[in-house]
């Protein structure tokens, strides 16, 4: 039996392969009892959250205990058992406190159970959970609810895309924010979704941008107090780039904020003519959150066309920036640019970690144009960049200390070697930050390209590169690592070698653990002291994603996507 509700872009749809009618099964179920249900679980599959079955069928699954308020977002690090936003925390540490697995006992760590999703393409999420209830999303825009416990699915929504969305680097999202009694997803046809956290039903459903003309969303968006963040992706279409904040009750958009300045704006004067009008700077990773300041931080992209800076001569503010925004209006307090008048495709698109230093508020970034970043968070005051990946992009800086542009490095039409290549000396991984180790971990790729240039016109909705990137036919063999930074000095403390470059983000724990993964399809543990390897486990595909931990029943977890899986991984019973 199938069951469907349908509709377009306004209804969830859920798929549930009974076998029998709904009527017949809770026949079954109530004769059982609830034990009998909860096997039965496994093979019912997604449940149906439609007329009689969510009455019928509620109670074989875990249902949230109380409410995501903003103050429990606020104090997520008191809750290590929980995973309530995107990088763990408002301060992007992807840190857990939790350390039942730790480095005597990683080496045992065993998969408990994986969820498929049956779809192609990468899987970049990271799993939000919540007393016991993981909420997931995967490729094409599908949304999930699972027991934490055992993987079984509640409730799945899939968007009904159109045929015309224009995803730059794959379908693919990134994950979902919480507030009340409402997730939150942005979808890659530029649309804002509040779904029902209990039956996945759509609450509202709010278009931002038009997708025709390349705007989409590939990132999770942030909760701040009543508002859910969402920054655009696109800069590979020339779209004009935009922070937008939603009221989380009604979905009406509370303030915008344009990753460009306009005329009569302040940076407006670092684009030639009207370059600013398909500029790029997109925003397609989560950012991160000051409390104390309502400060919300975000990074941008690369200007358009992101490989050739003739026609938009000048700085091109906000591109390759860290904006620090009001939270409440989305006004600019302060910015930095860490690649000027960018022509290598260098997003900053990398999470902007907070780091409390006594009495000194920092923020860091390992960016991707080879530089590691430390700013004083109050003012965006540089206080250091150090090279931590082999960079020819810039060879001198300037008095404050910024990496300045070397016009040596420029592409041209024959096309000129560079390092690092076109997808940076890291990417959009997330990095982590220990506060027991006090250092910053991040994926790290050793890559050089050639970069060449060409005039080319810009036509709505179609790709505005100027460029070609290719690799160094006379360069060593690509390889990537996982780099230990120390903030305090900028100097690597440790590298663990991966044997190719690698998509995969990182995870830090109070268990003294760095989790992260490989091209090659491993999960792996590290000593977070001395980077040695503890333990790994074959995924069978490539891992795209951040790992994080949560717990459920006094249990703790480790969660990674790989291929077309979720998996979860425990201590032996």
């Amino acid at each position: 039996m199938k069951i469907e509700s349908m509709g377009r872009n306004s209804k969830s749809r859920f798929l549930a392969p009974l076998g029998m009618t709904v009527l017949r099964f809770a026949a079954r179920v109530m004769a059982r009892g609830l034990a009998m249900a909860r096997g039965l679980a496994v093979v019912v599959g997604p449940v149906v959250a439609v007329g009689l079955a969510v009455a019928v069928l509620s109670f074989l699954v875990p249902q949230a205990s109380a409410q995501v308020t903003s103050e429990r977002l606020l104090n997520s690090s008191k809750e290590p058992q929980n995973w309530l936003m995107y990088s763990g925390n408002y301060a992007g540490h992807r840190f857990s406190a939790l350390d039942q697995i730790n480095t005597s006992n990683a080496a045992s760590l065993v998969p408990k159970w994986a969820y498929q999703t049956m779809a192609g393409g990468k899987f970049e999420t990271t799993p939000l959970v919540v007393d016991g209830v993981l909420y997931g999303t995967g490729q094409e825009d599908r949304v999930f609810a699972l027991d934490a416990r055992s993987g079984r699915p509640i409730w799945q929504y899939q968007r009904a895309l159109p045929v015309d969305i224009k995803p730059c680097c794959g379908r693919v999202n990134r994950g979902m924010a919480i507030l009340g009694d409402k997730v939150f997803v942005a979808t890659l046809d530029a649309h804002v979704l509040a779904l029902d956290a209990k039956t996945g039903a759509v609450v509202w459903d709010v278009e931002s941008a038009n997708h025709a003309k390349g705007y989409s969303f590939t990132l999770a968006p942030l909760v701040i107090k009543n508002l859910v963040l969402v920054g655009v992706s696109g800069g590979e279409y020339g779209i004009r780039g935009f922070i937008d904040a939603y009221d989380a009750a009604t979905g009406a958009r509370k303030w915008r904020f344009y990753t460009i300045p306009g005329p009569g704006e302040p940076g407006h004067e670092t684009w030639e003519g009207d370059s600013w009008k398909i500029g790029g700077s997109p925003a397609w990773i989560t950012g991160t959150y000051d409390p104390a300041t309502n400060t919300t931080f975000w990074t941008t992209g690369n200007p358009s066309p992101s490989n050739r800076g003739e026609g938009r001569a000048g700085d091109n503010l906000y591109a390759d920036s860290l904006v620090a925004l009001d939270a409440d209006t989305g006004k600019l307090k302060w910015h930095f640019q860490f690649t000027q008048h960018d022509e290598h495709d260098y997003d900053a698109t990398q999470v902007p970690v907070m780091i409390d230093d006594g009495d000194r508020k920092l923020i860091a970034q390992a960016n991707r144009n080879g530089f590691f970043y430390v700013l004083d968070r109050t003012n965006g005051k540089l206080i250091s960049a150090t090279s931590y990946a082999k960079v020819t992009w810039s060879t001198t800086k300037d008095a404050t200390g910024r990496p300045v542009p070397d016009k040596n490095a420029v592409p041209t039409p024959e096309g000129n070697r560079v390092c690092p290549g076109a997808a940076g000396s890291t990417n959009w991984m997330s990095p982590t930050y220990d506060p027991q180790t006090k250092l910053f971990y991040v994926t790290a790729r050793e890559q050089c390209d050639i970069f060449a240039t060409a005039p080319q016109p810009y036509e709505a909705g179609h790709a505005y590169y100027g460029s070609a990137y290719f690799p160094n036919d006379e360069a060593q063999p690509f390889w990537g690592a996982l780099r230990a930074l120390d903030p305090a000095t900028g100097k690597v403390k440790w590298e663990w070698k991966h044997p190719s470059p690698t998509w995969a983000g990182v995870l830090s724990t109070a268990g003294g653990l760095v989790f992260t993964g490989d091209a090659e399809g491993n999960v792996i543990a590290l000593d977070a002291t001395t980077g040695k390897a503890l333990w790994h486990f074959q995924c069978g595909s490539s891992v795209y994603s951040s790992p994080m931990s949560f717990a459920v029943d006094g249990k703790q977890y480790v969660a990674v996507a790989a291929g077309s899986a979720l998996f979860t991984f425990g201590l032996p019973r």
